[in-house]
């Protein structure tokens, strides 16, 4: 679990709430930490295969050492959320893709290889001269890049064809209000929602990107919309991104995110107030997947 923004206090109240439901826990394994050799993970002297379930909740911290050996512990124990899930979450492209395909709505996208040039410039015309340019992967608004001219894609084009990118993304921009709902989803139920702004003269919600946060009142298609999303994607834990295409007239899934945080004590005090509500969904989808991990392996040993 994080331990910034409130993290250590909501990790304190897990392990309170996990042992009064009889379920011993064991913090601090951070994969970053973790050695494997001859078959066997430890994590500071614990084999982590011979935990009944395993949760990392830390999105700062997800190194591609961390991630590999979450890949593979993921197809030893439960995992929360499944490794196939969270890497498929992670890739926003193939995010988009797969939404898609099950009928909910993205922004438009288009995938180029990184010497289709007259690619990006065709997606530029057919996107109404405005596209946002990502990262497949990453968080919090970093490498995003707002293209609204073919000037500034040309501008833009040596860098790109310098970098180490096999692909571009890019997506259409959106008119909206510069607003989002971020829906909270664990185990198929929603636990909370808020709302994020833009700050002034920008357009990027993200909190790491100026963006701040005000109650917001959930309505059933947005709510229904992140449950549908999370489903799809095999997830447990969920935060869906959701704003309102204007063009369009219709929501849009932006952005599904795997480690999604609690509210801040700050953010508390605004009225944002589903941390408790998140926590027992959380205590309850632990419960079952290690009971559950239990009882197969006494069904092996029966």
């Amino acid at each position: 679990m994080y331990q910034n923004s409130g993290g250590a206090a909501i990790e304190e109240k897990l392990v309170k709430a996990l042992k009064a439901r009889g379920i011993q826990t064991t913090t601090g394994l951070n994969l970053r930490d973790a050695r494997a050799q001859d078959g066997i993970i430890t994590c500071n002297g614990v084999n982590m295969e011979s935990l009944s379930t395993f949760l990392s909740y830390n999105a700062g911290e997800q190194s591609q050492f961390q991630v590999y050996l979450y890949q593979v512990l993921s197809q030893s124990i439960p995992t929360i959320n499944d490794f196939n899930a969270f890497a498929l979450a992670e890739d926003k492209f193939r995010t988009s893709h797969l939404l898609n395909q099950h009928g909910i709505h993205t922004a438009d996208y288009r995938l180029c290889h990184k010497h289709d040039m007259d690619g990006l410039k065709q997606a530029l015309h057919e996107f109404g001269g405005k596209l946002v340019y990502k990262p497949t992967e990453g968080w919090g608004g970093v490498g995003i890049v707002k293209i609204d001219s073919e000037q500034a894609l040309n501008m833009l084009t040596p860098f790109l064809t310098r970098t180490d990118l096999r692909y571009f993304y890019v997506e259409r921009f959106i008119n909206y209000d510069h607003t989002d709902f971020r829906v909270d989803v664990v185990d198929g139920q929603v636990v909370g929602c808020y709302g994020r702004k833009a700050p002034k003269d920008d357009w990027k919600t993200n909190i790491t990107s100026g963006g701040s946060v005000f109650v917001r009142e959930l309505n059933d298609e947005v709510a229904e919309l992140a449950i549908k999303a999370t489903a799809i994607l095999g997830l447990d834990i969920a935060g869906v991104d959701i704003i309102y295409d204007r063009d369009f007239e219709r929501y849009v899934v932006l952005e599904v995110n795997t480690i999604p945080a609690f509210a801040t004590p700050d953010q508390e005090a605004l009225g944002i107030n589903f941390n408790a509500r998140k926590l027992e969904a959380m205590v309850g989808l632990i419960e079952k997947r290690a009971y559950g991990q239990l009882a197969k392996k006494q069904s092996k040993v029966a």
